[in-house]
C-alpha cells in the first residue's frame, strides 16, 4: 500500500530553488493546463488499464524468492550519505567511465563537472563551462554527461547543456597530462533550438551494444505541447535520437546509423529520430544485461510514466499522457501507440526521476529490478516484471530529498544525486 501526502509547499519551494522537470512557466490563457485529475495511487501487482504489456522478465530461478523477501522489506530501505566529506551545488547527473580508475564524475547544473577520487575523500573540478551554459531557467543548465566507450584510450566525452538559443551536445577532450578536461577543446556535435525554457530532456548515453550516442529531447516546453512536437517527425523535439559520432559525414560531426528506423525514408522524416511521442524524458538508461532502454517521462499534471523504448515506436505524447487521453481528453486514437510499462498518478509523485536496472550484489533482493525515484515527493521505488510480463512496484524508501538523478559505478553500485548537494546510496538498516 502506498502512502499519500500533501507536497504542495515542497513543490513550490523546489520550483523557486531553481530546477524541476515538472515545473513550467505560468501558462498563458491559450496554454492553460487542465486541473489535476483526482489522485489514484498505484498499488502493487497492478498496471495501467489497457497497457500493452512489455516483457521485462528475468530468468533467475530465485526471482520469486527475492520478491517475497522484498515485499517484507518495503519502506525499510534508507538513503545514507555516500561521501560525507563532500558537497556540491544542484547535482543533476552521476557517471563513471569504463577506464578502471574508480573515479566518479558528478554534474552540477550551473556548468561544472567534478571528479571524486577512488577513495571518495576529495573532489576537484574536471570541467568548468559556466561561461557558456545558460542555467537561469528551472530546467536549463548542464544536464548530461556521457563518456565514449573508448574513453580510456581517446579521452573523449560528451555533454548536453542549454545556451541562450537551445540545446547543445558537444564533445570535449581530456588532457593526458593533468587527467582533466580541456574546456577549449569543445567540438559541437549537434544543436537543437528550444522554443521555451523548459522540457529540455538532457540525458545522453552510449548504447550498450551498438556504441552509438542516444540523446533525449523534451517537447520544447510550455504546457501541453502547443507546437505538437512530440508527434511531429520533422522536428528533433520530443524524441530519443540516435547518431554515430565515430563516423561523421555530410559536413556534420556525426552520421546516421543505417539501422535507424527513418534512416532512408522518403518522407522528409528526420533520420536522427530513434523513437518519438515523448514529453520530457529527463533520464533514461540501458540495462547492459538485456540491452533494453528504460526511459522515465515526466508528466503534464496527472501521470508519471516509465517506458521501455524501442526503435521507431510512438510513445503517445501529446495524444496521451501515460495511459490516459490528453488531446483530445476523451476517445483519443490509440492505434500504434505504445503505452507505459508502468505509471503513477499525482500527487503520489509529480516529477519522475528515471534510474537503472540494479545489477549490483550488495542488495540481492533488488537484482534485476528497475530503481527510480520522484523529485518532488522523495519516494524511491523498485519495479519488477514476472514471468507473465506483469509488473509489480515496491516502495523502498520515503525521503525528504529532491532526487534529481541516479547513477552507477563499474561495480554496479547505485548512487542518488539530491539537490541538498549530497550523493546518497541505498542501504538496509
Amino acid at each position: 500500500m502506498q502512502k499519500k501526502f500533501k507536497w504542495t509547499a515542497i513543490f513550490l519551494i523546489v520550483c523557486i530553488a531553481g530546477f524541476l522537470p515538472a515545473c513550467s512557466p505560468a501558462p498563458t490563457e491559450t496554454e492553460a493546463e487542465e486541473p489535476p485529475a483526482e489522485p489514484v495511487a498505484p498499488t502493487s501487482s497492478t498496471e495501467p488499464e489497457g497497457n500493452e504489456t512489455v516483457e521485462i522478465t528475468e530468468s533467475r530461478e530465485e526471482k520469486k524468492a527475492d520478491l517475497e523477501e522484498l515485499r517484507s522489506l518495503e519502506y525499510d530501505f534508507k538513503l545514507v550519505n555516500a561521501f560525507p566529506s563532500l558537497s556540491f551545488n544542484l547535482l543533476v547527473d552521476i557517471q563513471q567511465p569504463d577506464d578502471g580508475s574508480g573515479r566518479l564524475f558528478v554534474v552540477e547544473k550551473d556548468g561544472k563537472i567534478s571528479v571524486i577520487d577512488k577513495q571518495g575523500q576529495s573532489a576537484q573540478i574536471f570541467l568548468n563551462i559556466t561561461d557558456r551554459v545558460n542555467s537561469s531557467g528551472t530546467e536549463q543548465g548542464l544536464l548530461g554527461l556521457a563518456f565514449h566507450p573508448d574513453f580510456e584510450q581517446n579521452g573523449y566525452f560528451w555533454v548536453n547543456y542549454t545556451d541562450n538559443s537551445g540545446t547543445v551536445v558537444s564533445r570535449f577532450n581530456t588532457d593526458i597530462t593533468t587527467g582533466l578536461a580541456d574546456p577549449g577543446s569543445e567540438q559541437i556535435t549537434i544543436t537543437i533550438p528550444q522554443p521555451y525554457s523548459n522540457h529540455n530532456g538532457g540525458q545522453i548515453a552510449f548504447g550498450s551494444n551498438d556504441g552509438w550516442l542516444y540523446i533525449a529531447t523534451g517537447d520544447g516546453g510550455s504546457g501541453g505541447d502547443p507546437q505538437n512536437n512530440g508527434q511531429n517527425l520533422n522536428t528533433l523535439l520530443g524524441k530519443i535520437l540516435r547518431i554515430d559520432i565515430d563516423n561523421p559525414s555530410g559536413g556534420k560531426n556525426y552520421s546516421i546509423p543505417g539501422q535507424n528506423p527513418f534512416a532512408s525514408n522518403q518522407e522528409n522524416i528526420l533520420p536522427e529520430i530513434y523513437a518519438y511521442g515523448l514529453r520530457n524524458p529527463w533520464r533514461f538508461s540501458f540495462d547492459k544485461t538485456t540491452n533494453k532502454l528504460w526511459a522515465a517521462d515526466v508528466g503534464q499534471n496527472r501521470v508519471e510514466e516509465i517506458n521501455i523504448v524501442e526503435s521507431g515506436k510512438n510513445y503517445g505524447w501529446n495524444i496521451m499522457e501515460g495511459s490516459q487521453c490528453f488531446n483530445p481528453p476523451q476517445d483519443c486514437p490509440q492505434e500504434d501507440l505504445i503505452l507505459p510499462v508502468y505509471e503513477y498518478e499525482h500527487p503520489l509523485g509529480k516529477s519522475i526521476t528515471g534510474g537503472y536496472v540494479y545489477r549490483g550484489r550488495e542488495i540481492s533482493p533488488l537484482y534485476g529490478l528497475y530503481i527510480y525515484a520522484d523529485f518532488v515527493t522523495g519516494y524511491v521505488w523498485a519495479l519488477s516484471g514476472d514471468e507473465d510480463g506483469k509488473v509489480e512496484n515496491f516502495t523502498l524508501a520515503e525521503t525528504s530529498l529532491n532526487i534529481s538523478s541516479l547513477g552507477t559505478d563499474q561495480d554496479q553500485k547505485m548512487y542518488f544525486a539530491a539537490f541538498d548537494g549530497n550523493i546518497y546510496k541505498l542501504t538496509l538498516p
